[in-house]
């Protein structure tokens, strides 16, 4: 959840740290610090809020800013409220030893214990100072180098972490060390960066290190890198991998924030995660994951689909896609909820894992959960390298490109683009489904990103609603069939970045509970579009008018009963029901931002949420 940020080289660290953790800032912003390293010795500095407060601090207290090494931290807390004490860097007792650390250590009250019995004292909250003087414990008691102390105590450590470790007294060699927190190492000539992803130093070098669990590295200025596993100390040959990140995608451009500039790139985003695979003159889906495991979707007797947030979403359609295309019956399942149960897998299963980053925690062990119970795992992330990528037996990149925009918008169609793809495919291969259907499908995907351009151009409309609605309190979301989905998503999306509470339900479910809120203040988004169980819809409008409830419709060009009863109408160009969330989705995206943007909050980080949750 935390962003970290280092550099050892020859370059000034200061403007590469404070840089690299505005551009990490996503990961959280409830705290931040820098630590910078000189020939004399070090500053460090570190404040409650976000980084441009960590820059005001560092001017008005006249904080050194020289030096060519350096680390930096922004936090979303998890031991430990949000103060400047808690912020990370994080000394021990002697101020030799710095740290800064993503990730959560369970077992850091016994080792607290242990440490306060032999004279250590603490002055934050946080598990991260129980762990850097349990280091420093360790190095003094064994009378070891920082790197077997290092080493031995993450053979101690029970939880999820990465660090970066820097005694004062050698700052020229950097330890770092990952365990379910992702880690990368940028290297060029004489330098290396440290990062929690690669966004913060893509412009200085496209050789990268992804870290896998169990991993730790010595970094010494001007020598070559020292990998080594944690368990037994081996040592390990470095695989560099090229980034393909554009600068571009990083950057907002003309937009002011980043989730309108990935809210408007869907057009491009399906595209890119069609390209290569869609293939309409021929009618052929290609799909490397699923060509090679051809028998396995074939003789599947169901499938099971973990993800979390956004992502669980996304895997509801997935659900409808598979059971209607491809004849599998499927289940969706929290990743929260499956890891901590005895599920009933076994080799005969299928468990698809869905996560925009590929690091997310909980969906990371449900994983390894369904891989040791011996089910076939296909995983569908964003993130090239990331530890699900990793880890799946097959799967597929969804190629949306760097989302920084806390809440997801273009990771979530391009799910759904990928979870069509695979019904279509698997459907094909177990003959479920026809083939002039199939081509009618494929023939309108290969051209929904322009109906999705064409919804995105609505945004004026939305505008208007939006300052009609921005200061209620309560929003209703509704939809049915695979559109019920996209009611959940779009309430999400507004509880998100507005904090106005929201609930999304199927429609016909108004009637055993919900419809007893409905009033004039209440104000109802409803997806009724043209296809799928459009008279019921009809009807479910018509109940929630007679309680003087708001309409906010999303209809289909042409639309003209749903239009004449609603208060609002959003009109959207016409698909078949198994591509409409592509389109449906886009207004409710479009709505959230522009109620959150005129209640005047900080759209790309709400409070309380970071956008990779890689702890529990």
């Amino acid at each position: 959840m935390c962003g970290i940020i280092g550099y050892l080289g020859y370059r000034d660290a200061y403007p590469i740290i404070i840089n690299g953790l505005k551009k990490l800032e996503y990961r959280g912003y409830d705290s931040s610090g820098i630590a910078l390293f000189y020939k004399d010795g070090y500053s460090l500095c570190k404040t409650k809020g976000r980084v441009n407060e960590l820059e005001k601090k560092i001017y008005s207290n006249n904080i050194k800013i020289s030096g060519t090494i350096g680390i930096g931290h922004t936090r979303w807390a998890t031991h430990g409220v949000p103060n400047d004490l808690n912020a990370h860097p994080h000394v021990s007792n002697s101020n030799k030893l710095i740290m800064i650390h993503n990730g959560i250590i369970e077992n850091y009250h016994a080792i607290k214990i242990v440490l306060l019995k032999n004279g250590f004292t603490f002055k934050s909250k946080t598990d991260t100072e129980v762990f850097i003087n349990f280091i420093e414990y360790i190095k003094k008691e064994n009378k070891s180098s920082l790197e077997e102390a290092v080493r031995i105590s993450l053979n101690e450590i029970i939880g999820a972490y990465s660090i970066v470790v820097i005694d004062k007294s050698h700052p020229e060699t950097i330890i770092i060390a990952k365990l379910g927190s992702p880690l990368a190492l940028g290297i060029n000539d004489k330098e290396f960066f440290i990062a929690s992803d690669t966004i913060p130093f893509v412009n200085y070098t496209k050789n990268v290190i992804y870290l896998k669990d169990g991993e730790m590295a010595i970094l010494r200025k001007g020598k070559e890198l020292d990998l080594r596993k944690i368990i037994n100390n081996h040592k390990l040959n470095p695989i560099i991998k090229k980034l393909k990140i554009n600068l571009k995608q990083i950057e907002k451009g003309e937009y002011k924030y980043f989730m309108l500039k990935e809210i408007h790139e869907q057009p491009k985003t399906i595209l890119d995660t069609l390209r290569g695979r869609l293939l309409i003159p021929k009618g052929i889906i290609c799909i490397d994951g699923i060509e090679s495991n051809k028998n396995i979707f074939i003789n599947a007797k169901s499938i099971t689909i973990v993800a979390c947030g956004t992502s669980w979403h996304a895997s509801l359609i997935g659900e409808y896609l598979l059971e209607e295309l491809a004849s599998i019956p499927v289940e969706v399942e929290y990743a929260s909820e499956f890891r901590y149960r005895n599920p009933i897998i076994n080799k005969k299963n299928i468990i698809i894992v869905i996560s925009q980053s590929g690091e997310t925690a909980d969906t990371l062990a449900a994983l390894k959960l369904a891989k040791k119970k011996g089910a076939f795992v296909f995983g569908i992330c964003n993130v090239v390298g990331s530890s699900i990528a990793r880890n799946v037996d097959a799967g597929a990149y969804t190629h949306a490109g760097p989302e920084i925009g806390v809440a997801s918008t273009k990771s979530f169609t391009a799910q759904i683009t990928i979870l069509i793809l695979l019904a279509l495919k698997i459907g094909k291969y177990r003959s479920s489904i026809n083939d002039n259907r199939y081509k009618c499908l494929c023939q309108e995907l290969g051209l929904i990103s322009e109906k999705v351009y064409h919804t995105l151009k609505k945004d004026d409309s939305i505008k208007k609603i939006s300052k009609v609605y921005h200061n209620v309190n309560n929003f209703l979301y509704l939809g049915r069939g695979i559109n019920f989905p996209v009611a959940l998503e779009g309430a999400l999306k507004l509880k998100e970045i507005s904090y106005i509470h929201a609930e999304g339900y199927p429609a016909a479910e108004i009637k055993h509970g919900p419809i007893a809120l409905i009033d004039e203040n209440m104000p109802v988004v409803i997806i009724a579009t043209k296809k799928g169980c459009y008279n019921k819809i009809i009807g479910n409008i018509q109940e929630i008018k007679a309680r003087k409830g708001k309409i906010i419709a999303i209809v289909n060009e042409g639309d003209i009963q749903v239009s004449t009863l609603a208060d609002h109408v959003i009109k959207i160009p016409n698909s078949s029901e198994e591509l409409s969330p592509l389109i449906t989705v886009i207004p409710l995206q479009l709505l959230a931002y522009q109620i959150a943007y005129i209640r005047g909050e900080n759209v790309d980080q709400p409070r309380n949420l970071a956008k990779s949750v890689t702890v529990e």
